[in-house]
């Protein structure tokens, strides 16, 4: 492992004149380059009516500019072996690529290019549209999916841009117009709401320069953001069922809504989450459900936090004939754990666990870039990674049980299930 890594970060911050952010991190991994150029402009900012625009302007942004073709743009990806990914989540849009060194400079004029003059060619919109439609339906084909997209329906509402389905509907799909990416575009693609991290085989002072040719004569001005809804404290259980005769398998969603990622509690509830679900293979949850009682393929749970009050989902893929004795299960471990709280063993081995995976967070450039940009998102300091290790440290054995009880209380679960019928 690299000195860049077990000696902590050396990143550098920097702010164009014109509001971009840039952050970069050098490392001599290998003769390449990771950047991603991240934009505020994910599902939380898409109109109510037009569910999953956010994310279908991903799937198209990439697609043509205005001196660009989508054939031009392959072919200069192509020509030099790169491969783009564009990801969107409720906050934000991503374009990452990764190349070597001596492709940088192209690259990044490419990519700025693609996320600043993005045309939206009506030929390339039905293409994608066609696609996205595909996905939907097979996304509809997929308990797992189901169940996902229920409980996030249940945990925050319809309404709100957390419990929406990413992708959207076939019917939103359909609507969308080229106006509308366009609309979107202009409204949220602004210097102000951009950030470029890069990471690799080059030297600070001219990688930021390069973002300045590429990024610094952008001029529009920056939007009004938006504040994530409220979301009311459950008081009460909700469970309900998708029916999916032809499938052999159940999945099974169990959820709370818990902090946002700035809540000075994330540590304890980081911890908590691990023990309960993570931890060996797969905590608590899967050493009752699934090595103990043998009913679940899989059985663990997850812990999402943003600017608003995350998730913290109990996923379980089980026999149709075993849902009810797995949910059984897990508002057991769920109800021993918010009444009984950790044992000091469990607090000190998950401890130990989470210090010493920091490093595989930081092992190559592209989880480096991805490290750096959640540090940017949320404003945690450049010296994060040098501090979590203390973080963690801090966390004792009440403040892990204050999490558990504040959240797992099986009366104020919300449970998805989405399979066939049980078996009489």
């Amino acid at each position: 492992m690299s000195e860049t890594v077990t000696s902590g970060l050396s990143a550098e911050r920097t702010v164009l004149g014109n509001g971009v952010t840039a952050v970069m991190q050098e490392t001599a991994f290998s003769p390449a380059v990771t950047f991603n150029v991240v934009i505020r402009a994910g599902g939380l900012y898409e109109p109510g009516r037009l569910t999953g625009l956010a994310w279908f302007a991903g799937r198209v942004i990439d697609r043509g500019t205005a001196t660009r073709s989508a054939d031009a743009i392959s072919e200069a990806l192509d020509d030099r072996g790169v491969t783009l990914k564009v990801s969107t989540n409720r906050h934000v849009m991503t374009v990452s690529c990764t190349c070597l060194s001596e492709d940088f400079a192209d690259m990044l004029e490419l990519v700025a290019d693609i996320t600043r003059h993005a045309s939206f060619q009506s030929e390339e919109i039905e293409k994608r549209r066609a696609e996205t439609v595909t996905a939907i339906r097979q996304d509809q084909d997929n308990p797992g999916v189901r169940a996902s997209e229920m409980a996030q329906a249940l945990l925050y509402g319809d309404a709100h841009p957390y419990g929406r389905p990413a992708k959207g509907s076939v019917g939103t799909v359909e609507q969308f117009t080229r106006a509308d990416l366009v609309a979107h575009h202009a409204a949220r693609f602004t210097p102000a709401t951009a950030t470029v991290v890069v990471v690799g085989d080059v030297r600070a002072r001219s990688a930021f320069g390069l973002i300045e040719q590429a990024f610094g004569d952008w001029k529009t001005a920056p939007p009004e953001d938006l504040q994530v809804p409220p979301v009311p404290p459950r008081t009460t259980r909700d469970e309900r069922r998708i029916v999916m005769p032809e499938k052999s398998q159940s999945d099974i969603a169990y959820g709370f809504t818990s902090i946002n990622r700035l809540d000075a509690a994330y540590c304890a509830y980081w911890m908590m989450n691990t023990i309960l679900g993570q931890f060996g293979l797969g905590g608590r949850l899967a050493e009752n459900i699934r090595e103990k009682q043998g009913m679940a393929y899989y059985a663990f749970s997850s812990f999402d936090p943003s600017l608003g009050p995350g998730p913290l989902v109990i996923r379980a893929g089980v026999d149709p004939a075993n849902v009810e004795r797995t949910i059984a299960a897990i508002d057991h471990e769920v109800s021993a754990f918010g009444r009984d709280g950790a044992s000091g063993q469990e607090i000190t081995e998950t401890r130990r666990f989470l210090i010493g995976s920091i490093p595989r967070m930081l092992e190559n450039n592209s989880s480096i870039a991805t490290f750096l940009q959640t540090v940017e998102f949320f404003q945690l300091g450049l010296d994060y990674d040098r501090r979590l290790p203390s973080l963690l440290e801090a966390v004792t054995r009440d403040d892990v049980n204050r999490a558990a009880a504040s959240v797992l209380d099986p009366s104020r679960a919300c449970v998805a299930v989405a399979g066939p019928e049980p078996p009489a």
